[in-house]
């Protein structure tokens, strides 16, 4: 039974979810001719009692639609609502329940399959709208139909189709064949129509505030307890900002958070912005995000229970939390002047311009840290638009085409007058090819290794199921278990008895529930002056540096074996002398702050916040003699000081040491049966050959 407070709490989103759900032609309460729909039926109203949208269909849920639309026994009107399901609530991408759906259509479009309600046309129409992945392979061999309508509506929807990977080269070897169908897809793709005909970020938003004062952590927006439910985005969106604070009334203080709130101010008739004073801090969650913009973003078509878009607002945003936000295609941004914005105040933001009103009075200014996250916002994520990009830029080669000036570039760092280079930027030049990366330099460093823990697992699933990656790239991906092990809820065995075999079937490597934290397993797995990232804010390497990132940016690591990055600013955190008698490792992790608030570079009120080390890199020197697992010790602490990597210069033996016996452990690891062996084997083979000549990058002497 539902407490009497979480339905209250229901009924003030209720009528929304009933709306959204009746323009999705889900009818509530009625009689259906079809077993699906009545089970359907009665799950819809289940989850509007909790008032959230009902969840996606399932491999099983599609399957039985697909049985049943292509019933003579089911009336026409129920076969409209089926194909409206179909349409609109199976995820995109390489899910399960995508495999049903193109595998149905593919049929349909190549009239294997004949129905009155879906045409051939009609069929391939909805395969583009499935972004890539099981669709793609029709899509591209009715580029040859004899059907003129369908090898058209195939290029159609190959135009507007980003995740293609390899299937670009048929494609493109049609084009060269004289297939005009595949020639109008690559120009379109040259051109990068699929870019241009989305709407570009207004010039001028009119927004409702949403305020939340202080500092909001990752964890008061995903809360920790609450991780199970992570995955189902409008379930957790409702734990958002549960727990009672200065100007938030929750529903229920400790469950739900203030829903009725919400729903108040959108009544002004605007979207809401959310508004804080430092936002984001804390755990790399990306589920923070998804449940900030549940509330505050937009639908995206055909994309059941997520949306993108919205803006955020802080006088500091984390940087990790601002990279989640880029990644959905919201738009964050740092102003001065957040103590002039108050809850339910209505504003106006110029994101050109850099100003906010309220009315006619300048309310706060701001700058965009790079003009390509204009881009990233119209494209929907920085995601879609790196893929995007590259697509157009392979277009353009292939035809013969210069670089095109559609979109906005990275701003590129000054070096006219560097001297020499920084070991984080020296590590971060060798994962790009080069000798260094400047601060503020965007760049797409390799990812020779990435992380994924478990309440952030099945999240990273989905995003990888949503990039259509069926292998990842990264030379290593390793998941753990180790937060759900101890005492897993239902939902957590079944993630324990799915997941690992998602991971090893991509070729990555999964550890067994019970093993223990991951970065005691990562750690030892990592190749020395290499670059790699994780979904846990404590993916910090002792050797080599890690940028840990929500599970979106995770995803697109793992699945393309690079992330992007607009490289960090670098501090010196420099010790001297030798460690006394009686000096602990935690007094080492205490001096930094320690130091940086004698300084005057850190203060601890959130009103006026300084952090010298907020989104820079830490670079540690003075303790070259570290045991690999203490210079962890180091590492690990950046993440408390909000810092985007560190990185510990230590001298050659003992990492030596540490990969010896890592050596050992993997070769142990692949007799145990764990996977994927060939990964494991490559990572020893790597490690062996490091070991054959030990040399570790040195800092340039006249780095600045």
């Amino acid at each position: 039974m539902l407490s009497s407070s979480l339905r209250v709490a229901a009924r003030a989103i209720q009528q929304r979810v009933i709306e959204q759900q009746q323009k999705q032609s889900v009818k509530y309460f009625r009689y259906f001719s079809t077993a699906f729909l009545n089970e359907y039926d009665a799950h819809v109203a289940e989850r509007a009692e909790l008032g959230v949208v009902p969840k996606p269909l399932s491999p099983t849920q599609v399957q039985d639609l697909v049985s049943e639309i292509t019933d003579g026994s089911v009336s026409v009107e129920d076969k409209e609502t089926l194909k409206e399901l179909l349409s609109q609530r199976v995820p995109p991408g390489v899910d399960e329940a995508a495999y049903v759906k193109a595998t149905f259509l593919s049929s349909v479009a190549k009239k294997d399959t004949v129905l009155d309600e879906i045409s051939a046309v009609e069929a391939v129409k909805l395969l583009g709208t499935m972004q890539g992945g099981y669709n793609v392979a029709t899509l591209v061999d009715l580029l040859s139909s004899d059907d003129a309508a369908l090898a058209e509506a195939s290029a159609t929807a190959l135009k507007d189709t980003l995740l293609v990977f390899d299937a670009f080269y048929d494609v493109e070897a049609l084009a060269k064949e004289g297939n005009s169908y595949a020639k109008s897809v690559m120009q379109s793709w040259a051109d990068a129509e699929w870019f241009l005909k989305r709407p570009e970020v207004e010039e001028s938003m009119t927004m409702t505030v949403f305020k939340v004062p202080g500092e909001t952590n990752t964890d008061d927006l995903s809360p920790a307890q609450d991780a199970w439910s992570r995955p189902d985005i409008p379930l957790h969106a409702l734990a958002m900002l549960k727990n009672e604070r200065d100007g938030i009334v929750p529903d229920k203080p400790g469950e739900v958070g203030p829903i009725e709130e919400i729903e108040e101010l959108k009544k002004k008739g605007h979207k809401l912005v959310y508004v804080g004073d430092v936002v984001g801090t804390g755990s790399s969650r990306k589920s923070a995000t998804n449940s900030v913009l549940w509330f505050m973003g937009d639908d995206i078509d055909y994309v059941p229970n997520l949306r993108g878009g919205g803006v955020c607002i802080g006088s500091k945003i984390a940087p990790i939390f601002y990279n989640t936000m880029e990644d959905s295609g919201a738009l964050p941004l740092e102003i001065d002047g957040v103590e002039n914005l108050s809850m339910g105040d209505v504003i106006r933001i110029e994101p050109y311009n850099g100003k906010v009103y309220k009315g006619d009075e300048l309310a706060g200014e701001f700058e965009v840290k790079s003009k390509v996250l204009f881009d990233e916002v119209r494209a929907g994520g920085r995601i879609p638009l790196i893929i995007g990009r590259g697509l157009t830029a392979k277009a353009r080669a292939s035809l013969g085409m210069p670089d095109t000036d559609v979109f906005a570039l990275p701003e590129q760092a000054e070096n006219d007058d560097v001297k020499g280079f920084t070991l984080a930027q020296k590590m971060v030049g060798k994962a790009c090819g080069t000798d260094g990366i400047l601060p503020g330099t965007y760049c797409e460093p390799m990812m020779t290794t990435v992380g994924s823990q478990d309440t952030t697992g099945p999240m990273t699933r989905d995003e990888l199921r949503s990039l259509a990656c069926l292998g990842f790239s990264a030379d290593l991906v390793m998941q753990s278990f180790c937060h759900t092990a101890a005492y897993p809820k239902p939902v957590d065995v079944v993630t324990h008895g799915t997941l690992p075999d998602f991971i090893r079937t991509r070729g990555g490597v999964s550890l067994r529930p019970g093993d223990g934290i991951i970065h005691s397993w990562l750690n030892r797995m990592l190749i020395p002056d290499t670059v790699g990232t994780g979904g846990d804010s404590h993916t910090r390497f002792p050797i080599g540096i890690s940028f840990p990132a929500g599970s979106g940016l995770v995803a697109f690591g793992a699945a393309t074996g690079i992330m992007p990055l607009d490289m960090p600013e670098s501090v010196l955190v420099k010790f001297e002398g030798e460690m006394q008698p009686g000096i602990t490792l935690r007094d080492l992790v205490q001096a930094i702050p320690y130091q940086a608030i004698q300084d005057g570079l850190l203060t601890v009120a959130k009103q006026n916040k300084k952090n010298i080390f907020s989104g820079r890199i830490l670079e540690i020197e003075g303790l070259p003699d570290l045991k690999c697992e203490q210079a962890f010790e180091l590492s690990d602490a950046s993440a408390e000081r909000s810092a985007a990597g560190c990185t510990i210069a230590l001298n050659e033996e003992p990492v030596i040491e540490y990969l010896k016996s890592n050596v050992v452990m993997l070769k142990w690891m692949i007799e145990q049966g764990y996977g994927d062996a060939r990964t494991l084997e490559r990572r020893i083979v790597r490690m062996e050959n490091w070991l054959s000549n030990p040399v570790l990058i040195k800092r340039d002497a006249d780095a600045k």
